[in-house]
């Protein structure tokens, strides 16, 4: 029965960012830039990491895929929020929400293993450095990646079977720019405590987790950072750690803001508000931290000019 009320909804409306007619053109022209920044950005860093192979080591093995995820749920959700700055009604059909969804949530919960798998490298690194290649060798690195991309595909299946057998009424208008689980389960007829509970769960697992592991690689990485006695040393490991450490706190910082608050501490009107930041903001802003602040992406990065202009 639920199902067959479910299918009786075939469109959603997203309401969009904001209902101020004023406010639509310029904020169109400004995520465009942002979408054309990450596009540039991330596509700019996987062909460098590709081109040059001093770059083919674990660390910019797990780069390049964050940069790959970083564009992938970028181009997931923006052209659809551009389209509802330009159009009366933003529509969506059914299936392209649930399809919208899962991919939204298999490329974020991806991007938070991926993060824990990059610190996990930095800790064998800078406290295990004889053992660094046998410990990241390219079998462990793809095996890591494997399980990058299995949590991801497990939790978005999770997440997406959370809102199937959800039962939607007469009212269609989706409270977000994008197809998301808590507008969703707000606008449900039939939602419960139980689908809230798998949402907590979930997202628990999918940020804790990865946070838990930095958290415990970093302790790690201070404490044999604190034994070094040169100042050269402590300013190399530092340095060498500094650029992930800045998208870890950007990345769960929002999205714990966002999904684990209760919804009367932070209403959905501001919390998607607040999503703009690690869905949009977090992706644009990746590759320039991590070219700005890389010594060694700023120096393939005039190779590859150089060569560019030379040939």
């Amino acid at each position: 029965m639920a199902s067959d009320n479910a299918s009786s909804v075939t469109e959603f409306i997203l309401a969009g960012l904001t209902d101020q007619p004023g406010l639509q053109i310029p904020l169109f022209f400004l995520f465009l830039a942002f979408y054309m920044l990450t596009v540039v950005g991330n596509l700019g860093l996987i062909t460098l990491i590709g081109l040059n192979t001093h770059l083919h080591i674990p660390m910019y093995f797990f780069l390049f895929n964050l940069s790959f995820i970083d564009f992938s749920y970028s181009t997931t959700l923006t052209p659809k929020m551009l389209m509802g700055f330009v159009s009366k009604t933003n529509i969506i059909s059914y299936s392209g929400c649930v399809t919208q969804f899962f991919f939204y949530c298999f490329f974020v919960i991806s991007e938070c293993c991926v993060l824990s798998a990059m610190a996990y490298d930095r800790y064998v690194a800078i406290c295990k450095p004889l053992l660094y290649t046998v410990t990241m060798s390219p079998q462990v690195c793809l095996l890591l990646l494997l399980g990058v991309y299995g949590t991801g595909v497990l939790g978005a299946v999770v997440h997406t079977g959370n809102i199937i057998f959800l039962t939607f009424c007469a009212n269609n208008r989706v409270n977000h720019y994008m197809c998301d689980i808590l507008p969703l389960l707000e606008l449900s007829c039939n939602s419960s405590y139980i689908n809230l509970l798998v949402v907590f769960i979930v997202v628990t697992i999918g940020i804790g987790v990865p946070i838990v592991t930095i958290f415990i690689s970093y302790s790690f990485i201070l404490s044999s950072t604190l034994h070094v006695s040169s100042t050269e040393g402590k300013s190399k490991a530092f340095s060498t750690c500094s650029s992930h450490i800045i998208v870890v706190s950007l990345f769960f910082g929002s999205g714990a803001f966002m999904y684990l608050k209760p919804p009367s501490i932070l209403p959905l009107d501001q919390g998607k508000v607040s999503s703009i930041f690690y869905t949009a903001v977090v992706p644009m802003l990746n590759p320039l931290i991590y070219s700005l602040r890389n010594k060694d992406v700023k120096v393939a990065l005039k190779k590859s000019l150089n060569r560019k202009m030379f040939s």
